[in-house]
């Protein structure tokens, strides 16, 4: 069924409420996923929910219906593509089609970085950042990923440093509590940014959170260190900006969640199918589009009423963190998934709030250079990743 999702134009008849729009704002994120099958078995992967990882392996849409879609839904819109997984780089094929046939977009790679070094010149000198999946330290990656996994992924690294058009950024899951300052400083100094996610599992038990909130003491510690540099962290980045300037929470994503899933992020299955959030393609009624059907609807995940962001000390430079944590705790009323994921995870991000504002990060900002300023402002990193943990 194909259903038609156009914005009715300034002539809509008098009396009738235009459609919502499915894009918010200027900008789009299509997430390309080339393939559903991957090279790793990582033990958290939140593609395992559903068994959606290895679902599907073959493109079920070609790269003509990709561009009657884009002409449709997302012209005059500034549109970054990101590869994603599966493992995308396992289709290298849909990576060059899609960057010939659309020179003017943006593109990103997210990637566990095991078959970096067998990616073409081409692709690297076109890729603006490469979100390099990682889990800290040798030990705590090889656990998560197989043996020899974090020495491969590291001299791959090293190997296309240089090639790459951009930047790279380490992206870690934070799912161990024994992941130490040691082993993040080490990535936030081995990459151009470090961006960790605070993992969506049943791992905040015991003394874990107390662990984690004392590597984060370190971690900001370090940041706030300094003045004529700036320590290359997207979530402390991310906050601090938001905490200074609250506007720049609300404009690239209309004052909504800055997981970007309900304004602009748009995940395209192999299949065709889209969603607005990779951790819920196993469920139909999230889906939003399809490429072959040529429609688009705006995004199911949305803020709801029973969320309690709206009355959380931390929601003007949260917004909303993730909002399928806060759909399946709260709408879903999942109430083990809220006490011992989504609770943990808010109160760290509280944690980190306060401990962000004892350094007065507006004493800290008025020593910074303009230019220094300029990158925690408007870095650019901030449009392919989220700002929240």
């Amino acid at each position: 069924m194909q259903i038609d999702s156009t914005v009715p134009s300034p002539a809509t008849p008098a009396g009738l409420v235009p459609a919502p729009s499915p894009i918010i704002g200027g900008r789009v994120e299509l997430q390309l996923l080339t393939t559903l099958k991957c090279n790793l078995k990582c033990t958290y992967c939140s593609l395992g929910v559903g068994e959606v990882l290895g679902s599907q392996t073959e493109m079920k849409y070609d790269i003509e219906q990709l561009a009657a879609f884009v002409q449709r839904h997302l012209a005059g819109k500034e549109v970054y593509v990101t590869f994603y997984g599966g493992e995308p780089t396992l289709n290298r094929r849909l990576m060059l089609d899609v960057m010939q046939r659309f020179p003017e977009f943006r593109y990103q790679l997210q990637t566990n970085g095991t078959l970096l070094d067998k990616l073409p010149q081409r692709i690297l000198a076109n890729l603006s950042n490469v979100l390099v999946s990682i889990d800290g330290g040798e030990e705590i990656t090889d656990a998560y990923r197989g043996r020899g996994i974090w020495s491969s992924v590291m001299r791959n690294v090293a190997s296309i440093r240089g090639r790459v058009g951009g930047t790279l950024t380490a992206r870690v899951t934070w799912g161990n509590p024994q992941t130490s300052f040691e082993e993040l400083d080490g990535l936030a100094e081995t990459f151009d940014y470090l961006y960790w996610q605070f993992v969506a599992d049943e791992m905040y038990a015991d003394d874990s959170v107390a662990r984690r909130q004392a590597v984060l003491v370190q971690l900001i510690d370090k940041f706030f260190s300094r003045s004529d540099v700036l320590y290359p962290l997207v979530p402390l980045m991310g906050i601090v900006r938001n905490k200074l300037l609250p506007n720049r929470a609300v404009e690239l994503c209309a004052g909504q969640t800055q997981c970007r899933v309900s304004t602009h992020l748009l995940n395209v299955m192999p299949n065709g199918q889209i969603f607005p959030c990779p951790d819920m393609m196993y469920a139909p009624e999230m889906q939003m589009g399809e490429i072959q059907g040529n429609w688009l609807r705006p995004s199911p995940l949305q803020s709801h009423a029973d969320m309690p962001c709206g009355t959380c000390a931390a929601f003007s430079w949260c917004r909303g963190n993730c909002l399928k944590n806060l759909h399946l705790a709260y709408v879903k009323k999942d109430v083990a998934y809220r006490r011992n994921v989504v609770e943990p995870i808010c109160d760290l991000l509280r944690f980190m709030g306060r401990e962000i504002d004892r350094h007065d990060p507006h004493a800290w900002f008025a020593r910074l250079s303009p230019p220094l300023r300029q990158r925690l402002l408007d870095a650019e990193v901030y449009e392919y990743v989220e700002i929240m943990p």
